[in-house]
C-alpha cells in the first residue's frame, strides 16, 4: 500500500525521529511511504485559539496537498483530530462548501498511526522489540476525539522484551492542551504534577504516547525532577527491533 506521511509541525521542527520511526515501521511492514513535500501546518493551533479566518488558507493548502493520496497517516492524534473534526467546519464557517466537502474526503482517508496499523492494515504484532519498562499515556485527542480506545495498548502488548506497566488514572489529561498550558499555566502545572506522580509510581523507565506534544510536556516535567524516566513516542517503540536495541 502507498501511504502518505503527514509528519506534523512538532515532528518536523523538534522530533524528526518520530517521523523517521513511522517510515521505518511502515516500510518494514512492506508498505511504500511517500512524503508530500508541500505540506505545512494543518492549522490546529490557529483554530484552537480562535483564529479560524487565518486557519482557512492552511486548511485549503492541506486539502490540496493530500487530496490525491489514497491513505494518509500522522504520528499524532491531535493533528488527525483537527483534520477530521475542524477542517470542514472551518471551510463551512467561511462559506466555502466545496472546500468543506473536499476536506471531508481527505479526512476519511487520514489516520492516526495506531488506527492505521489495526483498522486499515490489520496488524497488531508489528515485530517490535524494546527491552524496557514502559507505561502508556492515552492523549486526550486520541482518546476523546478519535476514539482510538485500546489500539495503542494492543500494539504495545505484542512488543517483545518490554514490560508494559499500567498507568494509574491514565485517562486524565496531562495539562498541555497546546495554548492552554500558556494561558492557564498554574492549572496546567498542577495537572502535570498529577500525571508525573502517576508515571513515577509505575516504576517505568519510559512513558510513551501517540502525541509528541504531550510527551514534550510530560518529559519536560520529568527531566526537571531528574526522575530518570524519559518519554518516547509510540512510533519509536514500534519501530524498534532486536538488532538495533
Amino acid at each position: 500500500m502507498k501511504i502518505a506521511l503527514f509528519v506534523t509541525c512538532l515532528a518536523d521542527a523538534l522530533y524528526p525521529q518520530v517521523g523517521q520511526a513511522t517510515v521505518t515501521l511502515l516500510e518494514r511492514l512492506g508498505h511504500e511511504v511517500v512524503f508530500p513535500a508541500a505540506q505545512t501546518c494543518c492549522g490546529q493551533m490557529h483554530i484552537n485559539t480562535g483564529y479560524q479566518r487565518e486557519a482557512l488558507p492552511l486548511v485549503r493548502h492541506h486539502v490540496e496537498t493530500f487530496e490525491d493520496c489514497d491513505v494518509v497517516v500522522a504520528p499524532s492524534g491531535s493533528c488527525v483530530g483537527s483534520v477530521r473534526h475542524q477542517h470542514a467546519m472551518v471551510a463551512r464557517n467561511a462559506g466555502d462548501q466545496a472546500l468543506a466537502e473536499r476536506a471531508e474526503a481527505v479526512a476519511t482517508r487520514t489516520y492516526e498511526l495506531s488506527e492505521l496499523l489495526i483498522d486499515v492494515l490489520g496488524v497488531e504484532d508489528v515485530g517490535a522489540y524494546y527491552a524496557h519498562r514502559v507505561t502508556y499515556h492515552p492523549t486526550c485527542h486520541s482518546l476523546r476525539l478519535l476514539r482510538v480506545d485500546d489500539k495503542p495498548l494492543r500494539l504495545l502488548r505484542h512488543v517483545r522484551g518490554m514490560t508494559l506497566l499500567e498507568l494509574p488514572e491514565a485517562d486524565q489529561c496531562c495539562g498541555f492542551g497546546g495554548t492552554f498550558a500558556l494561558k492557564n499555566a498554574d492549572t496546567s502545572t498542577a495537572m502535570l504534577a498529577d500525571k508525573m506522580k502517576n508515571v513515577i509510581s509505575t516504576g517505568a523507565e519510559v512513558a510513551t504516547a501517540g502525541d509528541s506534544s504531550c510527551l514534550m510536556h510530560i518529559g519536560g516535567g520529568l527531566s526537571r525532577l531528574r526522575t530518570g524516566t524519559r518519554t518516547v513516542h509510540l512510533a519509536e517503540i514500534l519501530a524498534g527491533t532486536e538488532s538495533v536495541a
